[in-house]
């Protein structure tokens, strides 16, 4: 049985699949009709790299992935609305208000989520975020003019919103900031490297893949020695101010997630780490004293992985959930 929260995330890897080509579903024709920058069409090739602005309207639930203007107007009352918005690991969400038509004395409201929120559950968790989570909404009816322009701290951002008169609504711009040090990221696609760097800064960053994964660390600069640890109740990396950890479960909060696995000192190599997970989170802890880095690499793991484990691989969790 799928788990709540593959349930949760249904239609973001939907979105997110359609718009790497990978999923089979989709029928291209309902694609193109509901969504065409899903297939990036050569028409829409053409109009992006010509500078034009890409427009659309939005649905009362959306993901977004690309920039331009986007409008919503209700037809009928609304009462449960969201609009997620993703980028690539080193960018960040700029959500500009062009226009606002909404009854905020009469319970409508239209607000922006510092990253994603779904069933209470958050992501950056309120470990990692850099801002407490009243901090985190930005609520237009509260600030109405004073805050047209926002800024998310991370590639992810959401708004939510409630319009119950026909004909209100909002156009909003969407653009992307290039974020030079990317910390919290939730990964587009099931396979990717990337390269996380925390220069002398006391915080934590995670990197959340939303796929069961193999994922391979090539590279870690803790500043210490070599070792590698197994989550154990009388083991771990307690006291140490830098390190590593992967979690994994079924949560979209990393805070949430059962932690498989402490990586406490430096090391030039290869960790493999099956996850068979839901949901798989590289998280750095970083004290700032030093300047920590660590590459790694991922993939979405299949059934035949399961049964070939590799010399460099340490135990495999969480396969009974695909």
């Amino acid at each position: 049985m799928p788990s709540a929260f593959q349930f949760q995330c249904h239609f973001v890897l939907i979105f997110l699949a359609a718009s790497k080509g990978e999923t089979r579903y989709l029928e291209m024709r309902d694609a193109a009709e509901d969504e065409p920058f899903l297939l990036l069409s050569e028409d829409l090739k053409r109009e992006l790299s010509a500078g034009q602005i890409y427009r659309r309207s939005l649905r009362c639930i959306d993901m977004l992935s690309i920039e331009g203007q986007f409008t919503f107007t209700a037809d009928q009352p609304q009462l449960h609305c969201a609009t997620f918005f993703i980028g690539e690991p080193e960018e960040l969400i700029m959500i500009d208000y062009d226009f606002v038509n909404i009854n905020c004395q009469g319970g409508d409201f239209l607000k922006v989520f510092d990253g994603w929120i779904l069933k209470g559950e958050k992501f950056p968790s309120s470990l990692d975020h850099p801002l407490p989570t009243s901090q985190r909404y930005i609520d237009f009816c509260e600030s109405g003019n004073v805050q047209r322009s926002i800024r998310s701290s991370q590639n992810v951002a959401m708004i939510f919103f409630r319009i119950q008169q026909p004909g209100n609504g909002f156009t909003i711009t969407v653009k992307k900031n290039t974020n030079l040090f990317p910390c919290n990221v939730i990964s587009q696609t099931p396979s990717g490297r990337f390269t996380m760097v925390i220069p002398h800064q006391h915080r934590n960053c995670s990197f959340s893949i939303i796929y069961p994964v193999v994922i391979k660390i090539s590279d870690l600069i803790l500043g210490h020695l070599n070792g590698l640890f197994l989550k154990k109740p009388s083991a771990g990396c307690a006291g140490v101010g830098d390190f590593v950890e992967l979690l994994g479960g079924t949560s979209l909060d990393p805070s949430k997630m059962f932690p498989l696995a402490d990586l406490c000192h430096s090391f030039h190599g290869s960790a493999q780490m099956k996850i068979g997970c839901d949901n798989t989170v590289l998280r750095m802890v970083s004290s700032g004293k030093h300047i920590n880095r660590v590459t790694f690499e991922y993939h979405q793991l299949d059934l035949q992985e399961t049964e070939n484990r590799k010399e460099n691989s340490i135990e495999e969790f969480c396969f009974p959930s695909i």
